[in-house]
């Protein structure tokens, strides 16, 4: 990746892909990957209305850096960007969005998968669920605190 530092970045309002395409674009590369996680409809047997995104902005600014710097170095990847969005995020819009470009494809698809793991497990970024029956739910890859009730 040379002296270009990945691009890391938390947005209030919805992913801007179109220019991410560029900061991924790389004339040594030969291979491009993406992933874009969006807010899907059912969770189960539950309806989801929305997605709602808190962040602490200095630490996830932080923990995003250091995980994109560690991706590069592993995967030896050429550029990298990582958006993830915060607030509200309707069904079908983006909450996330990885970028990667490497010299082959064994590399980017290794990447997108570890990077999406690792932000998810790292990354003080928390989600919360709202559900049609007046549900809502923070969910942690590891913790789900149910809660009843209309929003708070």
């Amino acid at each position: 990746m040379g002296n270009e530092k990945p691009h890391i970045e938390l947005v209030d309002g919805p992913i801007q892909m179109e220019v991410l395409r560029e900061l991924v674009d790389h004339p040594d590369a030969g291979a491009q990957g993406w992933f874009v996680g969006v807010t899907r409809r059912t969770t189960g047997d539950l309806i989801t209305e929305t997605l709602h995104y808190e962040a602490h902005h200095s630490m996830a600014n932080r923990e995003l850096l250091k995980l994109a710097q560690d991706a590069v170095k592993k995967f030896s990847l050429l550029r990298l960007v990582i958006v993830h969005r915060l607030g509200e995020v309707p069904i079908a819009e983006a909450s996330v969005v990885i970028g990667c470009s490497s010299s082959h494809r064994p590399e980017t698809f290794a990447a997108l998968e570890w990077i999406m793991n690792q932000l998810k497990q790292d990354v003080p970024i928390w989600k919360r669920e709202f559900y049609s029956d007046g549900t809502e739910e923070w969910v942690h890859p590891d913790v789900n605190i149910n809660t009843s009730g209309a929003s708070k």
